[in-house]
Order: C-alpha cells, then structure tokens, then sequence
C-alpha cells in the first residue's frame, strides 16, 4: 500500500506543483521580460511539455486512488477525507479536461497561425482555470494531510 501512497502522492507533486509554478513564479517573469507574440509563444512550449505530464499524473492519480479505494475495502469503507480527495480531485480532472480540449487546443492553433488577440484572450481563460485548479490541489493536499492525521 506505501508504493501506491507514494505513486499517487508523485503524481499530485508534479500536477499541483507544476501548476505552482506556472501560475506564480513563471507567469509573472513572463508578463515582466517579453513582449506579448513571445510570451504566447513560450506558453505554448510550456504547455505542450507540461499537459504530457498532467495527462500522465492525471492517469496515475485515477489508478492508484482508485487501487488505494479498494485496498481500503471499497469506498463504502474509506475514511471521509478519501471521499472528500476523491470529489475534488475528479472535479480538478474536469476542469483540466476542459482546459486542454477547449482552451489549449485553440489555444495552439492561434500561436501556429499568429492570431496573438485570440490566443490572449483564450490564455486568459487557461490562467483563470488553472487558479482554480491550484486551489482545489493545494485544498486536496490539505485535506489529504489533515485527513490522515485524525484518521
């Protein structure tokens, strides 16, 4: 059980702490040192090599949670803050569904063909969402630490 603890805490490491990053040390260095067309230009660079990794960490927490939920004899017998993780972080996988296929996707399209107005405005809506699913990973950890410590 320790392995799949340890996997899935890995997983939620490079998501949460990836977003972390994006969101509040590189964001602003960004926005402070280059020019909007460069600066959409290395979003996308830096999306396409992170979205790899939350696609796989977004695996990997779903299996190993999962697994770790039947070792615990089923979610009918785990520990609320389990059901609690277990809410939030599908609603976290829901958002970043949405921001991959519905935001990134264009996203993408309008840095390849120059529409810097487009691929602003579609950047904007990636940062607000993935404010939202900071919060909602950082809660999880909370709730994770927390939960385990009054378990």
């Amino acid at each position: 059980m320790t392995l799949f603890k340890l996997i899935h805490l890995l997983a939620a490491l490079i998501w949460v702490g990836g977003m972390f990053f994006a969101y509040v040390v590189l964001r602003p260095a960004a926005v402070e040192v280059l020019e909007p067309p460069q600066r959409l230009r290395l979003w996308d660079a830096v999306f396409r090599r992170f979205f790899i990794w939350v696609w796989g960490a977004v695996a990997t927490l779903m299996a190993s949670g999962l697994y770790l939920v039947y070792l615990y004899g089923g979610i009918a017998h785990a520990a609320r803050y389990i059901h609690i993780m277990l809410v939030v972080g599908l609603a976290m996988m829901v958002i970043y569904g949405y921001v991959f296929f519905v935001c990134y996707v264009p996203f993408n399209l309008h840095v390849a063909k120059q529409r810097w107005k487009e691929a602003g405005q579609m950047l904007g809506k990636i940062r607000k969402l993935i404010a939202v699913n900071l919060a909602l990973g950082l809660l999880t950890v909370c709730v994770a630490v927390i939960g385990m410590a009054w378990a």
